[in-house]
């Protein structure tokens, strides 16, 4: 089993043969024998992410009750091996691979919704839930939990609120730490607490359910979460337009809220996108326009009716042209279908996408996507910009191919410029797929030296040897892929 390599933290024991093999018995004795997973072939799937970058670990844990969690923790402070607690693994920092090897708890088996009460309006979930299960199984009561992460179908509620993820609808909605009532965690060294409640108020204490969300698996494992919900929208409407020009799409977004309008979802694709999609699955787009907006409204059937009409109107007033409001379900489908084609249309245009998902104040979109753009050209990288313009979370898109190192290289580069100008636009390197191990390097420029030390703080108070998803966020460079040897 590997050692803790970090030396901030707790001293590592050294490992033998021997020791190995008595603490994979203990974990044999804690889990059940068929819930260890060491066949490399059985592994593989825990070892990578969304990032395709592979770190195995010695051993798969698949517990099914916190209690389990809970013991595997203690055994790991006391032996010193690394855990990683991993979810729907289709993340895209590297957040839940095992860059230090020891052990990944995988939540697939604690997949059950205990409660769904719509008198109080929430949702009770063990972590291994899917988002697109929960939104199911919600929506047969009437009722609506809205975040949506584009991976909503494969992603786990647990993994949701660790990376607090956002999605198309939190132009209206918000992101995931907003529907957060309460947690059951297991923390580093084995205790399981509770944080929150049942109720949407509660100022009892430290709002540790606040610190939950967003910790990348660095601070607990979350076992079982309770959930607000809202009633189910009886009516959603879309509206697409085309453009000239980005700036002209991205200053349109600011002018809905003059017309008391607030869409739910808010997405812009500039021109390279367009071209992706229109050459690999002819929506009859113009492949000469500069961008495309798709703006969504919901509520009741009157209020889409008249929501979906202004929307139309400052569309058509802020230059856009070809424009298409959808009255079915089925022409709303085609309008967002544009959209849901993107990501493996733009396989036209490299090997490798470096895919960053940085955020600004939504009026400085524009300069925002001017300035990645002469990013681009300055380091002779393909560029495509896309995204959440309700938030101002635009994902960038450095595209090349993976064996050219230097093409790489100028990638890597380019993203480094996009983070520095995201910053200094008054924003920050990450809306979306938090931090990992893939963006640590940058974290120092997006928060002050201070606030860093006060992140490392809580960390070493929560987790005194370093036990948990170890080699993320903290870290001065990325780790190589398959570079680790089991000690």
């Amino acid at each position: 089993m590997s050692q803790i390599v970090n030396q901030n933290f707790g001293k590592a024991r050294a490992r033998t043969a021997a020791s190995e093999a008595r603490v994979l018995a203990r974990l044999r004795e804690l889990v059940g024998a068929e819930n260890v997973l060491v066949d490399p072939a059985r592994v593989e799937p825990y070892a990578q992410d969304a990032l395709k970058e592979k770190f195995p670990p010695e051993a798969v844990l698949l517990p099914r009750t916190a209690e389990e969690i809970a013991a595997i923790l203690r055994l790991a402070n006391e032996e010193r091996f690394p855990v990683t607690a991993r979810g729907g693994g289709v993340g895209y920092t590297g957040g839940a691979v095992p860059v230090e090897g020891g052990v990944v708890i995988g939540t697939d088996r604690m997949n059950e919704i205990k409660e769904i009460n719509a008198d109080d309006l929430y949702v009770v979930a063990l972590p291994g839930v899917t988002t697109y299960a929960l939104q199911q199984a919600v929506e047969a009561h009437g009722l609506f939990y809205p975040p949506d992460p584009a991976s909503y179908k494969n992603s786990f509620i647990g993994g949701n609120i660790a990376e607090n993820a956002g999605g198309m609808r939190s132009a209206k909605y918000g992101v995931t730490k907003h529907y957060v009532l309460g947690l059951e965690v297991v923390t580093p060294t084995g205790e399981i607490i509770r944080t929150g409640g049942r109720t949407s108020k509660n100022v009892v204490g430290f709002e540790l359910t606040g610190l939950m969300c967003g910790s990348e698996g660095m601070l607990g494992i979350i076992t079982e979460a309770t959930l607000r919900l809202l009633p189910l929208p009886e009516a959603t409407r879309t509206v697409r337009a085309t453009f000239k020009t980005m700036r002209e799409a991205c200053a349109a977004v600011t002018r809905f809220t003059r017309a008391r309008v607030t869409p739910v979802a808010i997405e812009v694709l500039d021109r390279a996108s367009i071209n992706a999609v229109e050459s690999e699955y002819a929506f009859g787009l113009d492949k000469e326009a500069g961008a495309l907006l798709i703006v969504s409204v919901d509520g009741s059937t009157e209020e889409v009716e008249r929501a979906s009409r202004a929307v139309e109107e400052v569309l058509k007033e802020s230059g856009g042209y070809d424009v298409l409001r959808a009255v079915t379900r089925e022409e709303e489908d085609r309008l967002w279908d544009v959209r849901r084609a993107l990501s493996p249309a733009m396989k036209k245009y490299g090997t490798l996408k470096l895919n960053e998902d940085v955020v600004v104040p939504r009026s400085r979109v524009p300069e925002l996507v001017e300035r990645v753009e002469e990013i681009g050209r300055r380091y002779n990288t393909f560029v495509v910009n896309f995204g959440h313009a309700g938030d101002g979370n635009i994902h960038v898109n450095f595209m090349c191919e993976r064996e050219d190192r230097e093409a790489v290289a100028r990638a890597r580069e380019a993203v480094r410029e996009t983070f520095a100008a995201a910053v200094e636009l008054g924003g920050t390197i990450s809306g979306e797929h938090g931090i990992g191990y893939v963006k640590a390097p940058y974290l120092g420029m997006a928060v002050t030296g201070a606030t860093l030390e006060t992140m490392k703080s809580i960390k070493r108070a929560l987790d005194p040897n370093g036990i948990l998803n170890p080699g993320k966020m903290f870290i001065e460079q990325e780790p190589e892929a398959g570079s680790r040897k089991p000690e």
